[in-house]
């Protein structure tokens, strides 16, 4: 049987407070966070570690998590959504997004049918377009 914990206010806890500042929280978590405080924080401070000491630019490393959150053995939207906002936040073009989306198709077109939506919602909020390619 579970033993659930004293509930403790997100802002006592360093990474989960980090977390939810950047928009970066997943609300899967909630749940986890209710029943293992301690795990939850243990876990973003190991989750962290490339973002803090890592040498790729935010850039690339947000284009990254779009295909590791589009792909097929993974299939998450919402991080779909949050590190393609992200990548265009730190300079990435609509391009760049879609050839992301493109290489993980290795895995099965399904990432396809995920990610594409997400990307021409963003599009259109944002007001910018892909350049469609000439043919070679």
């Amino acid at each position: 049987m579970i033993k659930s914990p004293k509930k403790s206010p997100k802002n006592s806890l360093k990474n989960v407070s980090e977390h939810l500042r950047k928009g970066d929280w997943n609300p899967l978590w909630d749940h986890l966070l209710e029943l293992d405080p301690q795990f939850i924080e243990a876990y973003l401070n190991f989750r962290s570690v490339p973002h803090k000491k890592g040498s790729i630019p935010a850039k690339y490393r947000e284009l990254i998590l779009v295909a590791i959150n589009a792909a097929t053995t993974h299939l998450y939207e919402p991080g779909v959504r949050r590190h393609m906002q992200n990548a265009f936040k730190f300079g990435a073009t609509a391009e760049e997004v879609l050839e992301c989306i493109q290489l993980t198709t290795v895995l099965g077109i399904h990432s396809c049918n995920l990610a594409i939506p997400v990307l021409l919602q963003e599009l259109k909020k944002s007001g910018a377009s892909v350049k469609k390619r000439k043919n070679q």
